[in-house]
């Protein structure tokens, strides 16, 4: 396909000189935007608030009040009536909100997990009850075997948080549904884990958002612009206080926020992205905020003393299900999700015009999230066929949703174990556990807050513990007795494969989001292990090739002694199979699991996936183009050339696409009849008129789809070169080797 170069409209900036126009190398091209004549004359600060006009509480006094209002709901029993506030016990380090249906049962079977986990080490025993129950659930059965609870044996690994819990939902009974999915864990867990906290909403709506996340979308924006004061459930304003208007200041100590909801629904979809921008907002806006030190002094308080890290938990739909027809709205609604985080992280990341920075265009391009993790229900799918007990076509929907719960509460039990700082430890069994905390290598929100942006999936596998024993030849052993080494190399190729089971820890292992379609991986993965792990046959795949950072999480039982030959052998297997990293972070965490455990997060390029281009294209199909290029594959091959091509051609674009989405198409003719109910309802619940905002406000805009695309070529030219030795010496400088580790077949014999 021939590209144009696209046309060039007056703008009251002085003209640049276009990069691409004088680069050869398709690499170098760095694209200029064009800014709009009605953008740069209008007020910045209009703008901002225009864009962005959530409610927070700005009086101090009063944040503080409602903080501590939460901290005696969450530490009832920890606190005295007297007890002065300087003593106050600190909130988790971590916060896990879990929106629409599928988040929140996710976050509950989180909290049930850690809350189980850490009764039993604190009280050291489970009575038959809790054992019988927990045997229903795979996700029991893998904590138990992760956490050694049926073992009794010497080692006891010590379980390290457990986090605040937000559950919401739009949907009247929502403290009902979560009591009912509760029966089968503990039968107080819901009296006795404080630490959840349920947001009831449904005073601003009680029927669901009818899987159309612009609803969900526009719903939440009506609850965060209104007034707390104002809400009848007054543990709303205490809730928002924790969540929006106090993150990053002295009393409110949590600074970890993970956000799980479902992409291809409308609750959660639209709820998470909203609240995720309301609590950047409100974090930002108190970047600029700068207060007298009077005012400061008087509350023993700092605005902002430490950087927070926020991260969507993003459940994608199946695509191609052989057995199961997928709904397209749960496609479309992901597809919408996807590119509006991707144009929102291109403007906050990339975009050019952020040189003449400014508070106002600061707070205006604020993004959701710092990264959004991905984790594919085709996954499950994966598993089920890898698994020789059973056959994919007598899964169930329930049984997938069950296998996907697992899966994800692995990974934040795992990504938890990191994060957690001394305060979050249980003094009294930290101490009797004998654990070292200057053994641990943790990571912080800084290193997250530095490490990882954008899209993220994660690669997971694990192996089964053993006991080390210096006596002897010193060798590791299992409790049995058998001798036992660890297969660095299979660990690591468990954990980019395709999802399966691992029947010895009851663990799901794999890649959270396939590279490439899942026949063509499995043969490139075959080809791989065949020539012992040489990398030439994955990196090239642009998933591994144009990765641009790594988070290395590596768990270990407290007397396991990873050999330094191990870890240098898991540390060649990354350096080959992502050859363009610029930040590799490693978490050597030890006796927070009784498993061997190896956790990598993969940034930025998941989002050159199949399955992340496949759903943004078919949002982009049927909501934004025009006349019969919704039916046909002229604008999927139009896309993929467009992020290939040395130059962005939006004149193409214009030509193909509608100037703003049409949710018609999604809701067909009752949108239109939706339309003013919903807003009817705006104004009724907000009365300032000049803060009203339409539905039509909210659409995604041609604007959104050009700025995703451009995040996709930015990511699909990233790579790096090799660093060079420069001399001052006649001799030529040397390139620096760098071994690619391949087995030869003298080490296989």
């Amino acid at each position: 396909m021939q590209t144009r170069k696209p046309g060039t409209k007056a703008t009251n900036k002085k003209a640049q000189p276009n990069p691409a126009e004088t680069s050869s190398d398709e690499f170098d091209i760095v694209v200029k935007r064009r800014v709009s004549q009605k953008s740069e004359n209008q007020d910045s600060e209009k703008v901002s608030d225009a864009k962005y006009s959530y409610f927070t509480e700005n009086d101090i006094s009063l944040i503080l009040k409602n903080l501590d209002a939460l901290r005696d709901h969450v530490y009832p029993s920890e606190r005295g009536l007297e007890e002065p506030a300087d003593n106050a016990p600190n909130f988790p380090s971590v916060c896990l909100i879990g929106l629409g249906r599928c988040g929140s049962n996710i976050a509950l079977d989180v909290a049930c997990l850690v809350h189980n986990a850490r009764n039993y080490y604190l009280n050291e025993f489970h009575d038959a009850q809790s054992k019988a129950q927990e045997k229903e659930n795979k996700p029991f059965r893998w904590i138990q075997k992760s956490l050694n609870i049926n073992q009794d044996n010497a080692i006891k690994p010590v379980f390290l948080i457990e986090p605040l819990v937000m559950l919401g939902d739009l949907d009247k009974d929502i403290e009902g549904r979560i009591r009912f999915s509760s029966k089968g864990f503990d039968n107080n867990f819901l009296k006795d884990y404080n630490k959840l906290r349920i947001m009831d909403l449904s005073e601003v709506h009680a029927g669901g958002a009818g899987n159309a996340p612009i609803l969900g979308q526009y719903l939440a924006k009506i609850i965060l612009n209104k007034d707390t004061n104002q809400f009848t459930n007054q543990d709303w304003k205490f809730i928002h206080s924790y969540l929006i208007d106090s993150c990053g200041i002295k009393a409110n100590q949590s600074r970890l926020y993970f956000y799980i909801f479902s992409a291809g629904g409308g609750t959660g979809s639209g709820m998470a992205s909203e609240f995720g921008l309301a609590q950047q907002y409100s974090y930002m806006s108190k970047t600029f905020d700068i207060r007298s030190e009077r005012e400061l002094a008087s509350h023993n308080q700092s605005f902002v003393f430490e950087p927070i890290f926020t991260s969507g938990i993003c459940i994608l739909p199946n695509i191609s299900e052989q057995y199961v027809e997928t709904s397209e709205a749960l496609h479309i609604n992901a597809g919408r999700l996807l590119c509006k985080y991707l144009s929102e992280e291109w403007n906050f990341s990339y975009s050019v015009d952020n040189e003449s920075i400014s508070e106002s265009n600061m707070i205006q391009r604020i993004r959701p999230w710092n990264a959004m993790m991905l984790i594919s229900n085709d996954i499950m799918r994966y598993a089920e066929q890898n698994d020789t007990e059973g056959g994919i076509q007598f899964i169930d929907v329930n049984s997938m949703e069950r296998h996907a719960n697992q899966y994800i509460s692995q990974q934040i039990f795992n990504i938890l174990t990191a994060q957690a700082v001394t305060t979050d430890y249980d003094e009294n069994y930290f101490r009797r556990a004998g654990i070292d905390i200057g053994e641990t290598i943790r990571l912080d929100a800084n290193d997250l807050f530095m490490s990882l942006a954008g899209p993220v999936a994660i690669a997971y596998a694990e192996s089964v513990v053993h006991e080390y024993d210096v006596s002897g030849e010193g060798k590791s052993k299992l409790f049995g007795g058998e001798d036992s080494n660890l297969d660095v190399d299979d660990l690591f190729f468990r954990s980019i494969d395709l999802p399966h089971f691992n029947k010895q820890t009851q663990a799901i292992e794999g890649i959270s989001l396939l590279p490439i379609e899942s026949a063509h991986y499995r043969t490139a993965l075959k080809t791989y292990k065949e020539s012992g792990y040489d990398a030439r046959h994955l990196k090239d795949l642009h998933f591994f090739k144009n990765c641009s950072s790594i988070v290395s999480i590596v768990s270990l039982p407290k007397d396991y002694k990873l050999s330094y030959m191990d870890l240098n052998k898991l540390k060649m297997h990354l350096n080959n199979l992502f050859p363009n990293t610029t930040l590799k972070r490693y978490a050597l965490v030890i006796g927070a699991s009784a498993n061997l455990s190896l956790t990598t997060l993969i940034a930025k390029s998941p989002c050159l996936s199949d399955d992340f281009l496949t759903l943004i294209v078919a949002y982009i199909k049927r909501c934004f183009a025009k006349d019969n290029y919704r039916f046909d594959d002229t604008l999927d091959r139009t896309i993929i050339e467009l992020i290939k091509a040395p130059h962005l051609d939006e004149e193409l674009l214009d030509e193909m696409l509608l100037s703003h989405e049409n949710p018609a198409k999604i809701l067909d003719t009752n949108w239109y009849a939706i339309k003013p109910m919903y807003e009817k309802k705006y104004r009724e619940l907000i009365h300032d008129k000049q803060n009203f905002t339409s539905i039509n406000d909210i659409r995604l805009s041609l604007e959104s789809v050009k700025n995703a695309i451009m995040y996709l070529r930015e990511i699909y030219r990233h790579r790096i070169s090799k660093t060079k030795v420069i001399s001052l010496n006649d001799f030529p400088a040397p390139d620096i080797y760098i071994p690619t580790m391949v087995k030869t077949k003298k080490e296989d014999s």
